[in-house]
């Protein structure tokens, strides 16, 4: 527990100096380029990957690395621990200076997140969690919400998932959509209890999950693929088929409406 409580220490601080560098680049002036794909990446995105690879790998050398901003390679397979890092999860967001981005740092070990944060910095609200040490919000425990039910119950996610063919044979219940930038965002309000689920059908990066996993199933939340499996970290494809991250009651109810929807790959 003291190793899990000093690479807390360490990924805390280090995601809340990332915060700061991250409004004080915009500040500055972004430099906006188009990833493979369309999907925007800035010089704030950057600098902050640079900053956190230097810091955390200076800080522990033997550890791996997997983030969003840095290409991928097979070394990180050969290591115990890693970092999972998302320099600023809600880029779009971030440069639209809306408050729904977030640092999510993540440290696995042998395949399973044990230390987690999510700084969100224009709301200042940072999630931490260790393995087995529960989760709290700027230093106070937070709680999974104990809702029992589907109707009414609030969803972050886009409204339209539910109307596909694939749920005929069960409709939904009424629910309350809404929607935030940062998936590893909304798995911390879903842990906080601020929201009941947050649910997305298609493959997820780990560097946007990993740290959420953590927060929210020691919140209490559950948390695994659309098809109910368990997530697993540091594999070859870094990636989790889909998220369904819910309060314990209503988990497996989501979990058994989605059962004819096909894995994505």
């Amino acid at each position: 527990m003291m190793d899990l409580n000093a690479d807390l220490d360490l990924i805390r601080q280090a995601a809340i100096d990332a915060g700061s560098l991250a409004i004080a680049e915009r500040e500055a002036g972004l430099k906006i380029e188009s990833k493979v794909g369309g999907s925007p990446v800035t010089s704030g995105d950057l600098k902050v990957d640079a900053m956190l690879k230097d810091r955390l790998l200076s800080a522990r050398p033997d550890y791996g690395w997997l983030s969003e901003e840095t290409a991928d390679t097979a070394e990180r397979l050969s290591k115990r621990r890693i970092f999972v890092v998302d320099p600023i999860d809600g880029t779009v967001a971030y440069m639209k200076r809306t408050p729904w981005w977030c640092v999510p740092i993540a440290v696995v070990e042998d395949g399973e997140v044990v230390a987690a944060v999510i700084h969100a910095p224009e709301v200042d609200e940072t999630y931490v969690a260790t393995r087995g040490g529960g989760a709290r919000r700027n230093g106070k425990p937070i709680h999974a919400s104990d809702v029992d039910t589907l109707e009414d119950a609030s969803i972050l996610g886009d409204a339209r998932l539910i109307e596909a063919p694939y749920f005929d044979d069960e409709p939904w219940p009424a629910m309350r959509f809404e929607k935030r930038n940062a998936l590893a965002y909304r798995m911390a309000l879903v842990a906080a209890g601020a929201f009941d689920a947050a649910l997305a059908l298609t493959p997820k990066w780990d560097w946007d999950v990993a740290a959420g996993w953590l927060i929210a199933t020691e919140a209490g939340a559950r948390v695994s693929d659309h098809h109910g499996r368990p997530w697993a970290f540091n594999r070859p494809d870094p990636r989790q088929a889909s998220l369904v991250c819910a309060a314990p009651v209503i988990q497996p109810m989501i979990v058994r409406r989605c059962k004819n929807v096909p894995l994505s790959t």
